[in-house]
């Protein structure tokens, strides 16, 4: 059965830091919008206080959390345990991206492992916690990392990535405009690169 809480607990920490993988869901507020719902891992989430969370996010071939948080704010993260009891824990909250050289990225970025494809960081304030019991997801063991991406970054190099970044990650699947699609209009507009 469900049980739901104000703020992140000690026990709740405890089972988020002990997890190898966790999933982000945002939605447009279109009825025609498509929800995203997407898996993350690397040792890339933090727990910041009781009520703010923030994860590290790597460039890839869609940016829809950055996109529907911009426009509406909501997002859910989900833990689940793949090994040991079964649990899985929802953090119900209001997000952002935030962007390199900012205020922002300059108070949260030392919390974490920067690489050269670094993003964003994706931070929110949690308004609600719920545990439940876990009883149907099944038991898996971590084996470890993929470097795929890192070899693939590698490849692309600083120029591409940016490129990269250029064409698939300034809107989302129904147009929307993402923090990074917003910072390049302002860019455009004023011809100044952003500043924190």
């Amino acid at each position: 059965m469900g049980k739901f809480y104000d703020s992140i607990k000690p026990a709740h920490r405890a089972f988020i830091e002990k997890q190898s993988i966790f999933f982000v869901s945002t939605a447009p507020l279109s009825a025609d919008g498509h929800v995203n719902v997407s898996p993350k891992g690397l040792d890339c989430f933090r727990v910041l206080s009781e009520t703010k969370v923030a994860y590290m996010d790597l460039i890839s071939s869609g940016n829809e959390t950055s996109a529907h948080t911009l426009e509406n704010g909501r997002i859910t993260f989900m833990f689940c345990s793949f090994e040991g009891a079964p649990n899985i824990l929802r953090l119900y909250g209001k997000g952002r991206a935030v962007l390199p050289d900012t205020v922002e990225w300059h108070q949260y970025a030392p919390a974490f492992k920067i690489y050269p494809s670094t993003r964003q960081l994706i931070v929110a304030d949690i308004e609600l916690v719920q545990t439940s019991c876990g009883f149907g997801v099944p038991l898996f063991n971590y084996v470890g990392e993929r470097d795929i991406h890192f070899t693939w970054a590698e490849k692309k190099g600083q120029d591409g990535l940016l490129d990269y970044i250029q064409e698939k990650n300034l809107s989302s699947l129904d147009g929307l405009p993402t923090h990074l699609g917003l910072q390049q209009d302002k860019v455009a507009e004023t011809g100044n690169e952003p500043i924190g």
